[in-house]
């Protein structure tokens, strides 16, 4: 007589150095509430694709398509999987003072290696402008327009540049369930640790209007900036908070 056994399902196949930040696939250390994707193999079933967002949204979920990143033990909110890519939000609650955080992926209980990240009180990082990858996603603060070499900024306008691992905030979210979508802006907590450089120059602290959460979008920050009439053409943009700085080679489009 014989017996066919069911082939279980390959169990999720990664590296720590496959978890690096979403907006320019950097590697650590990340900042509490960054986006981090993860890329590896058997992450979802082979050819699915599943998104957390809509919207309607109000919760980002913790599981998609049988999908978890379990993060020091807990599911953490998930934007997209894939069989190859899972994009997922640190929770504000990590704390980097309790050491490195540890990570897993499971896929209808099947489980991936545990591995460790690093963690800082912040980890920038900017976001490239889609299809002129040189230059920083940001807009014009009077109406939103987004900055280009075509409709560029200029010296004494209030610019808003995104970026992703500020770190901890105040304000109505702090405390808010791990996957809720801020409803309103929220400073962040390390405000006199963040400096802003145009072309290698730092920026006056008070031409920082703001730092902080950006309302209706999960780990999203922005910061909005009076531009310095001294800063030239394209000056490189970067921004760090305490020693951790955003890469270089990304400049802002001023004229």
């Amino acid at each position: 007589m014989l017996f066919c056994g069911v082939a279980r399902p390959a169990a999720p196949t990664y590296s720590a150095a496959g978890i690096v930040n979403a907006s320019n696939y950097t590697a650590g250390p990340f900042a509490p509430y960054s986006i981090l994707s993860i890329f590896g193999t058997s992450l979802a079933d082979p050819g699915s694709t599943a998104q957390g967002l809509s919207a309607t949204a109000t919760v980002l979920p913790t599981n998609l398509n049988g999908t978890e990143v379990i993060v020091n033990g807990s599911p953490a909110p998930l934007f997209y999987v894939s069989d190859t890519q899972i994009n997922f939000l640190l929770p504000m609650t990590l704390d980097p003072a309790l050491g490195s955080p540890t990570v897993w992926v499971t896929h209808n209980s099947n489980a991936g290696p545990v591995v460790s990240i690093a963690l800082a009180d912040g980890a920038p990082a900017l976001f490239p402008y889609p299809g002129k990858t040189s230059y920083v996603l940001a807009q014009h603060g009077a109406d939103y327009s987004l900055i280009t070499p075509e409709n560029p900024a200029h010296g004494g306008e209030i610019v808003v540049v995104y970026a992703t691992g500020l770190g901890k905030v105040t304000g109505p979210f702090q405390g808010i369930a791990t996957g809720a979508i801020p409803q309103y802006a929220s400073s962040i907590v390390n405000s006199s640790g963040l400096t802003v450089t145009l072309g290698g120059a730092a920026v006056d602290p008070a031409y920082i209007k703001y730092a902080g959460l950006t309302p209706k979008f999960a780990g999203l920050y922005q910061i909005n900036l009076a531009v310095p009439y001294s800063a030239g053409t394209d000056p490189e943009i970067r921004v760090a908070v305490g020693a951790q700085s955003s890469p270089p080679g990304l400049a802002l489009a001023v004229r």
